[in-house]
């Protein structure tokens, strides 16, 4: 580990500040990820500013409906806040299928959004990577990829995008605020995961010093009709092959709208619009079902170790339909 400076803010304005003025700078909260990142070499920051103290943490209704998340909110305490527990049960869900209670305990909601990639090409920097070292190679492409995106994928990177909470955002229409040196700004949720590219390495629409404030999402009443479903290898403290976050609005068994997205399987969260479209307007049959699984993977860019995602995509995708409608 490099050494750094350490500094701790008080209000976000000087947070802000502190950042934009040290190109090597970074803010840190929980440190899930940031601690890990320095010490498997993966990051290297001049300067680390604490924003734990900033007034930043509740969750609290809007005026005109939906719901507003402070960036410093813990997972563990929006899993089981009753403006999300029943309102907004898919973040509920996504947020409790992630990682250990411990670490729900202690990591927020902004540093969740800002997790990099698990491929383990990435975290062992003996390997070549773009998206650590830009220009250096991918060397999941010709290696095993068994866990490798197949959705927004690239000729520099296949990398998966690692957070369940991000699949339930990217499906409820959240949208990001942040403040910067140019002042405040909000970026809609599916625009601030970016997607590979030739420039793997810049992974968000965020510029050096603007900082995560809040997480709004939008009123949506039928997002109490919602499910989040994760398949891993194992039970408890892994990341998802697959997953699909649903939420249905239903009437008289026809879908007058849907909100899908899928994790596990692209570059970033992976909002489902084919999927969404092939089910709006239909009844909710086993027909129905199949037409949107199938549209959910439509453009899969498959490799040998990687393939059987596409398939465990739909299964996945048209379980969490059947629960969601009442099928199951």
């Amino acid at each position: 580990m490099q050494p750094f400076a350490y500094t701790r803010a008080a209000e976000p304005g000087a947070a802000v500040a502190a950042v934009a003025a040290e190109p090597g700078a970074a803010f840190i909260a929980g440190g899930t990820e940031m601690v890990n990142w320095l010490q498997d070499g993966i990051a290297a920051h001049s300067m680390l500013v604490d924003v734990n103290a900033l007034p930043l943490a509740e969750v609290e209704p809007l005026p005109g409906g939906g719901v507003r998340i402070g960036a410093l909110a813990r997972m563990a305490d929006v899993a089981r806040h009753p403006l999300i527990r029943e309102p907004y049960r898919v973040l509920a869900e996504a947020l409790e299928a992630g990682a250990s209670a411990q670490l729900r305990n202690m990591a927020s909601m902004g540093g969740n959004m800002m997790q990099r990639t698990r491929c383990p090409y990435f975290r062992d920097v003996a390997f070549a990577c773009n998206k650590r070292e830009p220009g250096s190679g991918c060397a999941a492409i010709g290696g095993v990829n068994r866990w490798h995106a197949i959705l927004g994928t690239s000729d520099h990177c296949i990398a998966v995008h690692p957070s369940d909470a991000a699949v339930a955002l990217v499906a409820l229409d959240a949208i990001v605020h942040v403040q910067g040196p140019a002042g405040e700004r909000t970026i809609p949720f599916e625009q601030f995961h970016r997607l590979p590219g030739d420039t793997p390495h810049v992974e968000t629409a965020l510029e050096h010093g603007e900082l995560i404030t809040a997480i709004e999402l939008p009123p949506l009443a039928w997002a109490r009709r919602s499910h989040y479903r994760k398949v891993r290898d194992r039970a408890s403290y892994e990341f998802a092959l697959v997953s699909a976050a649903v939420a249905l609005d239903l009437a008289d068994g026809r879908v007058r709208d849907a909100r899908i997205a899928l994790g596990g399987v692209a570059t970033k969260p992976w909002r489902a619009h084919g999927a969404e479209a092939a089910l709006r307007g239909q009844p909710l049959d086993e027909r129905t079902l199949a037409a949107a699984a199938e549209a959910a993977v439509v453009g899969a860019q498959l490799r040998p170790d990687n393939a059987f995602k596409a398939e465990l995509a739909r299964r996945t995708l048209r379980g969490t339909l059947a629960v969601v409608g009442g099928m199951a």
